[in-house]
């Protein structure tokens, strides 16, 4: 798609959580008008956009009516189904089409994408049956990490193994049920960074700072941007992102994890074809958020330079945190609090998330760490 699309006309975004709400946000703000397809009535998204279809995402007609009322249409999360796309392609502009969800939706197709890119993952070994886990466990060695290759997200479908002697193999067979798997070698972990790009149809793009992330139990915790990182290494970081952009014709915004070990050696660990959860803090400390430059991307607008205006940091609320951050939201006027309206509170589900912009990054690191709400 080489066509512009103003403000006044309308997007359409496949799916109604946070992703998609703060996508609305941008458009809303721009001038767009916006529906919203989930299954969900009144998902956050839906509750700042102009109207929604309660609707499953594999329910093709209903995704057809959303189409025929939109001038674009994307989406919010990369497992929607790319035949899927492809036929409601016939009746709306799809810009960001469906190579990057295609590559992005399964682990190896992943990996091989990003090593004929001629960048390194992690050495991992593809296995169908406990029988090649265990040559596999023979040439990576212990740790390893066994995950499914589809579906997998913030620690789901995946197991860490410190001990070869000590596997439930129960829990192997469990994933292998669900199909191929991935077992990957645990590295010498030095620090985790993401980078986001985004790129409209016309190939013009426009890349964020490195921001460097903190895991607890496999779910995003603290993001901090810029990373502290080596010149060196934020410039090769860049260089594969602007790379892999070009090579998976990214219309829209994309995420890409990386590992750095401890010997600085720099590994994609995977790509999410769209806006991410550690690119939050950028809609604060940057002159255009991941969000702004989305619907930038799929609009075919100009793609900006970002600019970092203040260093920041991150902190996601899940559901054992929002309550207590809410009760203390008064004393702290540092807090850019966001609460994503989830009407169902779960514990490890991300409700919302507080960016706290900052002159001295280990200083607020050390305050976030120190504040029991995020002990539980």
């Amino acid at each position: 798609m080489t066509k512009t699309i103003l403000p006044g006309a309308t997007i359409g975004i496949i799916g109604g959580g946070q992703l998609g709400q703060m996508m609305s946000f941008s458009a809303k703000e721009m001038g767009y008008k916006v529906i919203v397809l989930d299954p969900t009535p009144n998902c956050p998204a839906a509750q700042v956009s102009d109207d929604q279809i309660v609707a499953a995402y594999d329910d093709l007609a209903q995704l057809i009516e959303l189409a025929k009322r939109c001038d674009v249409l994307t989406y919010e999360f990369e497992n929607v189904d790319a035949e899927t796309i492809n036929e409601v392609k016939k009746y709306t502009e799809v810009p960001q089409g469906t190579k990057a969800l295609t590559i992005t939706q399964d682990r190896v197709s992943e990996k091989n994408f990003i090593e004929k890119s001629g960048f390194s993952t992690v050495p991992h070994v593809v296995i169908n049956n406990i029988f090649e886990y265990h040559r596999a466990v023979e040439k990576l060695g212990t740790p390893v990490i066994v995950k499914t290759t589809r579906g997998g997200y913030d620690g789901k479908g995946q197991i860490l193994i410190e001990d070869p002697e000590k596997v439930c193999y129960a829990d192997i067979e469990e994933l292998l049920m669900h199909g191929t798997c991935i077992v990957e070698k645990k590295i010498a972990l030095k620090k985790e960074v993401s980078v986001v790009v985004a790129a409209n149809s016309s190939q013009q793009t426009s890349i964020f700072p490195v921001i460097e992330n903190i895991h607890r139990h496999n779910i995003l915790h603290l993001s901090s941007c810029p990373a502290e990182i080596s010149t060196e290494t934020e410039n090769e970081i860049y260089q594969i992102g602007e790379k892999l952009a070009q090579n998976l014709e990214l219309v829209g915004t994309m995420c890409i994890e990386f590992f750095i070990s401890t010997i600085n050696e720099v590994f994609v660990n995977e790509i999410a074809p769209r806006p991410h959860n550690s690119g939050h803090l950028t809609i604060e400390s940057c002159n255009i958020s991941q969000f702004d430059a989305h619907i930038r991307g799929v609009c075919n607008l100009a793609m900006p330079k970002v600019r970092l205006l203040q260093s920041a940091v991150m902190v996601n609320l899940l559901g054992q945190h929002l309550q207590p951050a809410k009760e203390v939201l008064p004393e702290h006027t540092e807090w850019h609090f966001h609460d994503y309206g989830k009407a169902e509170s779960k514990n490890n589900r991300k409700m919302g998330h507080i960016t706290i912009l900052s002159d001295d990054l280990r200083e607020t690191k050390s305050s976030v760490e120190k504040n029991s709400i995020w002990d539980v």
